[in-house]
């Protein structure tokens, strides 16, 4: 959550042509992993195991890094 916040604050001061929203697009992998996180809270008060199955799914999810931002950054 706390890396969505700064990615938004970033993109904000630097204005809509920011390399940086260039670079990241919709960040609907981002944005999946906060809702993910939201959904496995929730559920973990019914079901603590598929609750820890979702935050495994989460963080596998970023095991394969994201190159966007340090290619388009280099190449500017």
């Amino acid at each position: 959550m706390a890396y969505y916040i700064l990615e938004v604050t970033i993109i904000r001061s630097q204005g809509p042509h920011s390399r940086l929203k260039a670079a990241v697009g919709s960040d609907a992998k981002g944005i999946l992993s906060i809702v993910m996180y939201a959904t496995a809270i929730g559920i973990a008060f019914v079901n603590p195991q598929i609750s820890e199955a979702i935050y495994l799914g989460v963080a596998l999810m970023w095991l394969v890094p994201d190159p966007r931002i340090e290619r388009r950054m280099r190449h500017e």
